[in-house]
């Protein structure tokens, strides 16, 4: 609980407390009941009994309403608290993915995904029953405990040695229970980024028949995920087994003395006055409820195990350090690119890696092709000139002055952007072109879309799915040209955008980028496409020569 109260900056934790302590007063009613059950039986067996029967069914289940109505509360709080927590985690992974400039090392959207939906909910159970049950062990256990040695110190003494012994076990079991949790949380993200690759790419590997290799490599991952499971399971019943023996041994031991005792073939065990059969009985009742809350202990310990290999990916996340993108705040200026763009001593950092970039100036109008081997630090570079994230060392300026907090996003208002992979929203695919804005009729024509168009269902009020479902590769990617060039941009930012595409849609695509820089836009793509390379004027590569 201190962990996570570590990596989470929330309210509720008043719920926590009152949750917690209600559970506990609701498992201290217990030992009151049974005195009730003692003492009505107790007075059957002598034939006196100290509470009338219709008395004592009123007490007895007067006092078991009131224990419902307790628990029932402790678990509203209890669960409003985890919502709280859960919400609030939740909260803090979208908020600071939306703001990062760079990915999280911990794994693709898919592994995201899953420790934003599925992995947060492990933590579900360990926020309701875990700390509620240590504190139940550490109340109940004692009182029940002193109660017993109050009656008998022979029971006491079993209870005594019996009871350590779970915890013990519990202890050595939950070890190996962390490791085997973290190895399937690992796996249920891999499985999650491998989904979100494999669907990304569905129409291209139907194109190509590769359905049977995909559906063997979801078996293989689905395959390693099952033994995982199969793992947690196993050592969930082997500690189950153990708790249950220990349990069992306790209370057999505790009814087998009380049972002679009553009948007179033990006369030790007690303080000197013979074991009466209020209290043998007595003693019987709690004897189970002594192990009560270790079994509940035990249960969610391993709610505890599969939280905590939770919490250390979430203090993995936490640990990261990655730059924000810039200027997320209101718009704050309009212009367009009036000067040249240049880099002066800029490097930007991926991991420990330094990638450093030669001095460039570019033009109004220049059209440049970023060349280099996959990691050179072509995508970085497009980043950078945008403004998505911060070098860390030297300045990226427009016109002579440097891309900041202050006008960045009145710099990139005068921007197109063409992402290598693209990327839309579940609306129709006029709104994912021109979002809530007006749509140009000419970026249709510029992108190359008119075919596109006449093939689609209800034209430009077709809906897509957030991965284009109903466009093909080159047809989602022309899609991608039409956003950029809606809004009549400055300068274009082309990361691979003729990359994996047939011939013809590749020359629709680089005419199209062309067209734009005829009519004096600037335009800066990263590409390792030599046709489109050979028709730009000025390449600057990235894996060792000076820019052209």
């Amino acid at each position: 609980m201190a962990r996570l109260a570590a990596i989470t900056d929330v309210s509720g934790r008043r719920d926590a407390r009152i949750g917690g302590a209600l559970s506990v007063g609701a498992a201290l009613f217990w030992p009151v009941q049974a005195a009730v059950i003692a003492a009505v039986l107790a007075g059957l067996l002598v034939g006196e009994s100290p509470l009338a029967p219709l008395l004592a069914a009123g007490l007895y289940f007067g006092l078991a309403l009131l224990r419902s109505a307790v628990e029932g509360s402790a678990q509203s709080h209890l669960h409003r608290y985890s919502a709280t927590v859960l919400t609030g985690l939740r909260r803090e992974i979208v908020q600071v993915e939306a703001r990062a400039a760079t990915p999280s090392a911990i794994g693709d959207g898919g592994a995201l995904a899953a420790l934003t939906a599925e992995k947060l909910e492990a933590l579900r159970p360990y926020l309701l029953r875990y700390r509620p049950a240590r504190l139940r062990s550490a109340v109940l256990i004692p009182a029940i405990l002193a109660i017993s040695l109050w009656h008998s110190w022979a029971v006491g003494v079993v209870l005594i040695l019996a009871g350590p012994l779970i915890p013990l076990f519990m202890a050595l079991v939950g070890w190996a229970a962390k490791e085997a949790s973290a190895r399937q949380m690992g796996e249920i993200g891999q499985l999650s980024d491998l989904l979100v690759d494999r669907l990304v790419a569905l129409a291209d590997l139907r194109l190509i028949g590769a359905g049977p290799a995909v559906v063997d490599s979801f078996h293989t991952a689905s395959e390693t995920l099952r033994a995982r499971t199969m793992a947690v399971l196993r050592i969930a019943f082997l500690s189950s087994t153990v708790l249950e023996l220990f349990a069992a041994l306790g209370v057999a031991m505790v009814a087998v003395w009380v049972g002679f005792a009553l009948l007179g073939a033990l006369a030790w065990g007690t303080w000197g006055a013979p074991l009466t059969p209020f209290a043998g009985i007595y003693l019987l009742l709690l004897a189970p409820e002594y192990f009560q809350p270790l079994r509940d202990l035990a249960a969610a310990w391993h709610d505890k195990a599969a939280a905590e290999a939770v919490i250390d990916e979430i203090e993995a996340w936490k640990s990261e350090t990655r730059a924000e993108i810039m200027g997320l705040g209101e718009l704050s200026v309009g212009g367009r690119v009036i000067g040249p763009i240049r880099l002066e001593g800029v490097a930007a950092a991926r991991g420990a890696r330094v990638i450093r970039y030669p001095d460039l100036t570019i033009a109004a109008g220049d059209r440049i092709a970023v060349m280099g081997p996959s990691g050179s630090g072509k995508t970085t570079l497009l980043r950078l000139l945008a403004g998505l994230e911060r070098p860390v060392e030297g300045v990226v300026t427009v016109d002579g002055t440097a891309l900041s907090e202050e006008n960045v996003a009145g710099w990139r208002a005068g921007l197109g952007w063409m992402p290598q992979a693209p990327h839309f929203l579940s609306r129709s695919l006029r709104h994912n072109i021109a979002f809530e804005g007006d749509l140009d009729p000419q970026v249709l024509a510029q992108a190359k879309l008119e075919t596109v168009l006449a093939g689609l269902p209800a034209g430009l009020n077709t809906p897509l799915g957030e991965l284009g479902a109903g466009l093909s590769g080159g047809e989602a990617r022309r899609a991608m040209l039409a956003r950029a060039l809606n809004g009549h941009p400055s300068v274009l930012l082309a990361d691979e955008p003729t990359a994996d595409l047939d011939a013809e849609t590749a020359n629709a695509v680089t005419d199209a980028l062309l067209d734009f820089a005829f009519a004096g836009g600037t335009l800066i793509v990263a590409t390792h496409d030599e046709t489109l390379i050979g028709r730009l004027d000025r390449v600057l590569d990235l894996g060792g020569s000076d820019p052209a």
